[in-house]
């Protein structure tokens, strides 16, 4: 289990939540739910209505549309904040490919936490530009 000071300072780590002082990263910090996973464990399939937004605390995770693999993810990635934000259903499956633990930000909570800094949505938008230029050079 992950206390709230560890989750505090993972959330520090993370560049999208790098500039919030530590009473807002507490606050996040308390909505976080621990998620762990075995490898193999799928976390959301293609096509699911996108709930909330995940971070990885240590393990790695696989993004892919049926058998084709589309990225890694590993410790302090981000990753479904895009169906968070748009209430799309989610264009990929994320699975765990060992065994890993994720926090987890449910949409609602993520939206509020948006709202109040906008410093973070700003962030999202790095986090997002920065894929769409990774998937323009495949």
């Amino acid at each position: 289990m992950i206390s709230t000071v560890e989750k505090v300072l993972f959330l520090k780590s993370i560049d999208l939540f790098r500039t919030l002082p530590s009473e807002e990263l507490a606050q996040i910090a308390e909505i976080a739910e621990e998620q762990p996973l075995a490898a193999g464990d799928q976390v959301f399939a293609q096509g699911e209505t996108g709930d909330a937004l995940y971070l990885i605390v240590e393990g790695k995770v696989k993004v892919h549309q049926g058998s084709k693999e589309l990225v890694r993810l590993g410790e302090r990635d981000v990753f479904g904040e895009m169906a968070v934000l748009d209430s799309e259903p989610r264009s990929a499956s994320v699975t765990a490919v060992e065994d890993s633990i994720l926090l987890k930000i449910g949409r609602d909570d993520f939206r509020d936490i948006l709202g109040e800094r906008p410093e973070i949505a700003m962030g999202v938008m790095k986090v997002l530009t920065r894929r769409l230029r990774e998937t323009s050079r495949k």
